[in-house]
């Protein structure tokens, strides 16, 4: 810090003493050279020289010079002390273009201070001028040029000089900015040799180019021609003449002329042939034009022996030539429209449009005529360019000429075949491609001779329809360019048509794009089947809007959710693939691109699920088994069906039919009303009504013999009575014949007394309700319980009443069955009873006879009180006992009535096993 307030007080010092010091200061020293101007690539020393009065004022000598360039301190290697009071710097390959270099020194040590400064510029010297040449322009002034070579960086003067034998002109300096030329004011003289030079001087050297010798008149570059001006000519169509007027140098020198020409529309010039234009004129007739055509002229001049410079262009003046008739019939072409009548056609003529070069005017109408075979001419003005009539279907030729002001162009000639003409020979090998922006259409011809072909070509589109365009071109084309408007990534579907003198040829049509791009969207892909192990993936064409070009092919991308991706390339012509060896019960995500020779696009993604069972899998294990399981089923019926007999009888025992019960056929005491005669007597509605049951108590006594002999007694009076067995109950109107309990089973019958008699049927013999002193009782051996019927109150009465009439036990029950016979008259006589219960057959009576009542039986019949019969089987007819008499049983077997021990639906009253 110290240091530094120091330094401070010996500046202030310095600038406080500068007014008296300062005519010390600045004649401190100097640097030699003064203003150097040095060479590029070459060294360079420059010496600092101190005074004596500043060294011994600062207390300083060379050693405290420092030498700096753009106020950067120069390496003290380059430095050079020579003596106390001169030091130098020295510069190897000088390359900078200008350099401040300063001397400075250190006062009181530590503050620099500026002795002197200098400015070194490097450059490099003139060149010598090259190419010298010189031209004079018309009679005015003369302008010569050179090359000045190389640049040098520093300030270079070029000065022309030009004298001839006895004077000299005045220089000519160069422009600073153009210093390759100079401009020569004064006139020159023509036919005397001038002599010219160029020097070029800078402050490295100085320089002189070669001297040029020339007489000025062959260095002469003319004025332009002016007031060009073009006309036509009505007598030729093909002319225009052009007007112009020299330049004054053709007063000195003889002129020759360049004229150029185009039509309005055309980017190139056409020239006159120089040798028709080599003598100085003001005007010139070009020929060969074409009619009703615009043209743009220039012209320039120059001496007519070749010596000297071309002039500038003139400016450019243009002209039309005259009209003349149309060169070329137009392109002629028909279309056969749909018609709604049979004997006519529609047809449409059409026609293109003469190109001005053609035309070779303006067109004013169209001349068709329309000739049939044999037939008057037909003639028609148009001033449009298509023409609609209906013909007959004959064959038709059509003519077609063009009239502008001046005539008809030839006439185009085309034949309408009849409609039952069949077209053939096409071209072949038809192929279009793009090429150089334009779509080329290419045929191979037929043999036959074609006389013009018609190329027609329309946009393909989904949405729109094919409007087609058409050219005409020469029999003798094999290619040719499509002359329309048209666009890229749209397809055209292109059809050659050769026109033979009988009609028109078959047709060859084939697509193509001007320029293809990739679609503008991809497939969209569904599923049509998706099996187990496999997927068919479906998808629609993409809309030819939408295909910007040819699909070379699609490409396919599925995986599943877990998987890797998968690619499969389909050919372009399918709409269908199989995606094979797929995993079951999984998820597969799928998209699609279709592909052009541009490029592909992607559809959106899709996505299905593959079944975890194929097709027919589940119907493959179902069907074999339900068949085992029906083939089972069937056996075990077959098997059933012929063990029926055995299976019947351990699940379904024979159960006797009640309603064919005859035990009211046997009994002497039946009343007369059961008459079995026939089937709808003994089934008639309300036969059966209810069921009695009778119960009979067992008694230890022995029976007496009284009774023992009433009973023998009773059996030998009624041999053909026999006790048929009910099948419920004892129901004399449904029982089936069973055959009683014999007299062999005695013992075994004499212990069951004390149960229920099984389907018993109290038989009860008396007369005018007399109590019979025997009562008969006849069983059955069924098993089948009772049915479950109830008990009426009023039998119960009529129980209690013939109880008290002729002393029958209290002990004693039965109920009453109500057969609901219609009542018999009481009129009927003993003998027509009789005889209608003796209508049983021989096996019955047998049967009967064979059936025994026991002796355990007879004995207990004799301690039961006794029942009247008539209130058991008729409770209708009171009062009336009528005696039993026996009778012989006719032999006769009601075969009306059906045995069957299987259960029976019955009528009315009737029993059907519970």
């Amino acid at each position: 810090m110290l240091k530094l307030q120091f330094w401070l007080v010996q500046a202030l010092v310095i600038f406080l003493t500068a007014g008296s010091l300062g005519d010390l200061l600045e004649p401190c020293g100097y640097i030699s050279p003064e203003s150097p101007v040095v060479q590029r690539g070459t060294n360079f020393t420059a010496v600092c020289v101190l005074k004596e009065k500043c060294m011994n004022y600062f207390h300083v000598n060379a050693s405290y010079i420092i030498w700096k360039t753009n106020h950067l301190a120069v390496p003290k290697k380059q430095y050079a002390i020579i003596n106390r009071t001169t030091s130098s710097v020295t510069f190897t390959n000088v390359g900078s273009l200008n350099v401040q270099l300063t001397c400075n020194i250190l006062t009181y040590g530590q503050i620099e201070q500026n002795v002197y400064g200098i400015n070194i510029l490097s450059g490099f010297p003139p060149e010598k001028p090259k190419n010298l040449n010189c031209i004079v322009n018309g009679a005015e002034s003369m302008m010569c040029q050179w090359d000045p070579g190389r640049a040098t960086y520093l300030e270079t003067n070029f000065t022309l000089k030009s004298e001839w034998a006895t004077d000299k002109f005045a220089d000519c300096r160069a422009k600073r900015d153009t210093p390759n030329f100079c401009l020569v004011e004064y006139v020159p003289v023509f036919f005397v040799n001038l002599e010219v030079w160029v020097e070029a001087e800078n402050a490295l050297g100085k320089v002189t180019s070669d001297h040029l010798n020339f007489d000025p008149v062959d260095k002469v570059k003319p004025s332009s021609p002016y007031n060009l001006s073009v006309s036509n000519s009505e007598e030729l169509s093909t002319i225009l003449q052009l007007t112009w007027i020299n330049p004054n140098i053709e007063e000195v020198i003889g002129l020759k002329y360049d004229i150029h020409y185009r039509t309005r529309d055309a980017s190139t010039w056409s020239q006159i042939p120089p040798e028709d234009t080599v003598s100085t004129r003001t005007s010139f007739t070009v020929q060969d034009l074409k009619p009703f055509t615009e043209y743009e002229f220039r012209i320039r001049c120059m001496k007519e022996d070749g010596k000297g410079y071309w002039s500038d262009w003139s400016e450019a003046a243009s002209g039309i030539t005259y009209e003349d008739r149309p060169s070329k019939a137009p392109s002629f072409w028909f279309k056969i429209n749909s018609s709604t009548t049979h004997d006519y056609r529609s047809v449409q003529l059409m026609w293109k449009t003469l190109p001005p070069y053609e035309a070779n005017g303006k067109i004013l109408n169209y001349e068709v005529t329309l000739t049939k075979q044999r037939s008057h001419l037909q003639n028609y003005t148009v001033n449009d360019t298509t023409l609609t009539l209906n013909i007959t279907n004959d064959r038709y030729t059509a003519t077609l000429a063009a009239r502008n002001l001046v005539g008809k162009s030839d006439a185009a000639m085309l034949t309408i075949p009849a409609l039952d003409f069949q077209a053939s020979h096409p071209v072949m090998d038809l192929k279009a491609f793009p090429k150089d922006n334009k779509l080329w259409v290419e045929w191979t011809s037929p043999s036959k001779s074609v006389k013009k072909y018609i190329i027609e070509w329309c946009k393909l589109s989904d949405t729109s329809p094919c409007i087609p365009d058409w050219q005409q071109e020469e029999g003798t084309v094999r290619s040719t360019y499509l002359r329309g408007n048209l666009k890229e990534s749209i397809c055209y579907l292109i059809t050659v048509i050769p026109v033979y003198m009988n009609g028109p040829g078959s047709p060859e049509s084939t697509k193509a794009y001007l320029k293809q791009a990739a679609p503008s969207k991809g497939p969209t892909v569904r599923t049509k089947k998706v099996g187990k192990n496999e997927a068919v993936l479906q998808w629609d064409r993409l809309p030819v809007d939408d295909q910007n070009g040819f699909i070379r092919n699609y490409t396919i991308f599925y995986k599943s959710s877990i998987g890797n991706e998968t690619v499969v390339n389909v050919d372009s012509s399918h709409t269908e693939y199989t995606l094979s060896s797929l995993t079951s019960d999984t998820l597969y995500m799928v998209r699609m691109a279709a592909y052009t020779d541009e490029g592909g696009k992607d559809g959106p993604e899709f996505t299905f699920t593959t079944p975890k069972f194929a097709q027919g899998e589940i119907e493959a294990i179902v069907v074999p088994v339900c068949l085992a399981f029906l083939l089972t089923t069937l056996l075990g019926v077959l098997f059933c069906f012929n063990k029926r007999d055995l299976i019947k009888k351990h699940i379904w025992p024979n159960v006797p039919d009640p309603s064919k019960s005859h035990i009211a056929q046997w009994s002497p005491h039946t009343p007369p009303r059961h008459n079995f005669s026939s089937k709808e007597q003994m089934y008639s509605d309300g036969n059966f009504t209810d069921v009695s049951v009778v119960e009979i108590e067992a008694n230890d006594k022995k029976p007496f013999p009284e009774d023992l002999k009433s009973l023998d007694l009773f059996k030998k009076e009624n041999p053909s009575t026999e006790g048929h067995s009910s099948g419920i109950g004892g129901s004399s109107c449904m029982s089936s014949s069973r055959p009683s309990i014999s007299s062999g089973d005695e013992n075994e019958s004499s212990q069951n007394t004390a149960s229920t008699v099984q389907y018993s049927t109290v038989v009860h013999s008396g007369y005018r309700h007399q109590v019979p002193s025997v009562q008969v009782f006849s069983r059955s051996e069924s098993t089948q319980p009772l049915l479950d019927t109830e008990e009426r109150p009023e039998d119960l009465q009529l129980a209690d009443s013939v109880d008290n009439g002729n002393g029958i036990l209290p002990r004693q029950q039965y109920f009453q069955q109500n057969c609901s016979r219609p009542e018999t008259s009481p009129d009927i006589s003993h003998f027509e009873r009789s005889k209608q219960v003796s209508s049983g057959s021989e096996e019955d009576f047998v049967r009967l006879k064979q059936q025994q009542i026991s002796d355990h039986i007879s004995q207990q019949m004799k301690m039961f009180p006794e029942i009247a019969a008539i209130d058991a089987f008729s409770p209708g007819i009171e009062g009336q006992v009528e005696r039993f008499e026996p009778v012989e049983m006719e032999a006769v077997m009601d075969e009306e009535i059906s045995k069957s021990y299987l259960p029976q639906t019955v009528r009315q009253g009737g029993y059907m096993p519970q």
